[in-house]
């Protein structure tokens, strides 16, 4: 598994150019730092104290002048920060977006991977900037701050340094405990995420089954534990205390009780009071920033990232990794073929569909009908992939489907849900992101065809900017529609796709895309659409029947009841295309759990 270390360094290795110019600019900051004391020295020893004030307010005046180079290198490394850490946190979010649809795959989801992504990526983004600064400005400040003692006086830098680095050892003696503490601030984190996911969602059980006091002590006891793990991890901070009293203030005391000394060796007291400048300005703050920041944000950074790394988000995405090409779908396959597929959500639910078998050949127009809640739309999502049966297989095209990749599957099928998806963006870009290579006439003609040319030319052109909170339920569904239209998928799957149409506008869509070349699969969001199809696919609980919409009449008092008719001899016959082939007397059969 990728560790931390390795993801940090690929992301910095990645970033050369930027790092290189934000550790120049971080020179151009530090100059303060590095002639503060000596500056001062002058100004005292050359200066004020030779009865010399003109020549002291010179060298005070270089330092201001240091200063102002010193802000304008803060201004260009904070301007640069972002093109370091912003593509950092892009990389993350793909992984754990492409690592959270993974384990999704087989219905219900990760819910911690909504703390994850809404709160732990966040975390690692803004942690990792702030270590960077931290980080940097430690080096050139504390570097800085040694070189100008050591101009100063040799001596002087060796008492700055070697309480310096002692305390700098109590802080790294310390990191395991407080890499441990903030392990478990994490997982309580997500445990807590997770409870809570839990409770929201099934909010409606626990009124009724009357457990609401014991949901609310269950959630209650995961937010006292996540309560308690912070406070012991805010017991940390006296081991941060010790560490700056040792490295940021003994040097302090350490230097005046050596004045006499240091007097004696020809120093004079400009210098001493400059040496005091370059610990109280330049490494005191230095060490304080570098715990500080690290204590905080670098523990939080490195914990909160194996976590996710440790959680199954993958090195690099999905699409990316080498395939073996799968084969083209053979003619003689069925263009969908289900074998024993059951499907529940959750370990102990009740199967939606157990050993269920469908085969739908090559040009089809298949409706699917039943009660609401029945398995509709999930046999939708195990058809496109989006689901991922406990048992069986699901074939597009003779093509296992859990062997395909996204971008596979989206050449062989399109799935159109109920909410139909419409982006911020010009009117092209989301006719066209299924086929990018698009001409506008192709667009424009199936506009036509379609009846949505008034539509485009009201949203203003093929350039015009979408934005989706403008357009009615309505228009935004018969976009999706064009755009289903235009892919390049074979299997249309319209997953209640028109119930924001009128029956007018609904059987003009359906029966365009049943002449479409390919297959057609039609959930019904209106009885109606069985009226169009070759074949009514019926699932009532218990079996699944397939005939046409007068077959299901004359075999299914379910399907009776549903079309609303009492008898199968009141219809006698019912429109159908009339380009079905011959049916077998069972399409498909489901057995009951």
């Amino acid at each position: 598994m990728t560790t931390v270390g390795e993801v940090t360094r690929a992301a910095l290795r990645s970033r050369r150019s930027e790092l290189y110019r934000l550790a120049g600019w971080s020179l151009a900051e530090a100059l303060p730092a590095t002639l503060a004391g000596l500056l001062t020295a002058r100004a005292v020893d050359d200066g004020f104290l030779a009865g010399r004030p003109a020549a002291g307010l010179l060298w005070l005046g270089l330092l201001a002048l240091a200063v102002l180079v010193g802000a304008v290198g803060t201004n260009r490394t904070y301007a640069l920060l972002g093109d370091v850490v912003e593509p950092f946190r892009d990389d993350l979010l793909r992984r754990v977006v492409t690592g959270a649809l993974t384990g999704a795959a087989g219905g219900r989801g990760d819910d911690a991977a909504v703390a994850r992504l809404t709160h732990q990526v966040e975390m690692v983004r803004d942690t990792y900037a702030g270590l960077l600064m931290v980080v940097r400005g430690f080096l050139f400040t504390a570097a800085a701050a040694l070189v100008g003692l050591i101009s100063l006086a040799a001596p002087v830098a060796l008492l700055v340094a070697v309480p310096m680095l002692v305390g700098l050892g109590l802080f790294v003696a310390a990191l395991p405990a407080m890499i441990a503490r903030q392990r478990q601030y994490v997982l309580a984190d997500e445990e807590l995420g997770r409870v809570a996911v839990t409770a929201v969602t099934g909010h409606r059980d626990v009124t009724v089954s009357g457990a609401r006091d014991r949901v609310t002590g269950w959630v209650g006891a995961h937010v006292d534990a996540q309560a308690r793990v912070e406070r012991r991890l805010a017991t940390m901070a006296v081991t941060r205390g010790l560490t700056l009293a040792v490295g940021g203030w003994v040097p302090v005391p350490v230097v005046l009780l050596a004045t006499p000394w240091l007097v004696r060796q020809g120093l004079g007291p400009g210098a001493v009071l400059g040496a005091l400048v370059y610990v109280v300005s330049g490494v005191q703050p230095a060490l304080h920033t570098l715990v500080q920041g690290v204590a905080a944000g670098g523990l939080r950074f490195a914990v909160t990232l194996d976590r996710l790394l440790r959680a199954g988000v993958p090195d690099r995405p999905a699409t990316t990794a080498a395939r073996v090409p799968l084969p083209a779908p053979g003619t003689a396959a069925p263009a969908l073929s289900l074998r024993g597929v059951t499907f529940r959500y959750g370990p102990h639910a009740d199967p939606v569909l157990h050993g269920f078998d469908l085969d739908v050949p090559v040009g089809d127009h298949l409706v699917i009908v039943g009660a609401s809640g029945i398995g509709k739309s999930t046999l939708a999502g195990l058809v496109a992939g989006v689901l991922r049966p406990q048992a069986g297989t699901v074939h597009l095209g003779g093509v296992r489907v859990a062997d395909a990749t996204p971008a596979e599957l989206a050449g062989r099928r399109v799935l159109i849900p109920q909410e139909a998806y419409v982006f911020t963006g010009t009117v092209r870009e989301n006719l066209t992101y299924l086929r990018p290579d698009l001409p506008d006439e192709t667009i424009t003609r199936a506009a036509t065809r379609l009846g949505l040319a008034g539509l485009l030319a009201r949203l203003g052109g093929h350039d015009a900017t979408l934005c989706p909170a403008d357009l009615s339920a309505g228009e935004r569904q018969q976009l999706a529609l064009l755009r289903a239209w235009l892919s390049p998928a074979s299997l249309v799957i319209l997953d209640e796709a028109t119930c924001h149409l009128d029956p007018a506008t609904e059987a003009r869509w359906e029966e365009a895309f049943a002449d479409r070349p390919g297959t057609l699969v039609v959930i019904a969001h209106r009885i109606s659409s069985a009226l169009r199809a070759r074949r009514v696919l019926l699932l009532d609980g218990r079996t699944a029947l397939v005939d046409s919409h007068a077959g299901l009449l004359a075999r299914s008092a379910a399907y009776r009841e549903l079309v609303g008719y009492g008898e199968p001899a009141s219809v006698r016959s019912s429109p159908t295309r009339g380009r079905s082939a011959p049916l077998p007397a069972a399409y498909a059969r489901r057995s009951s759990p």
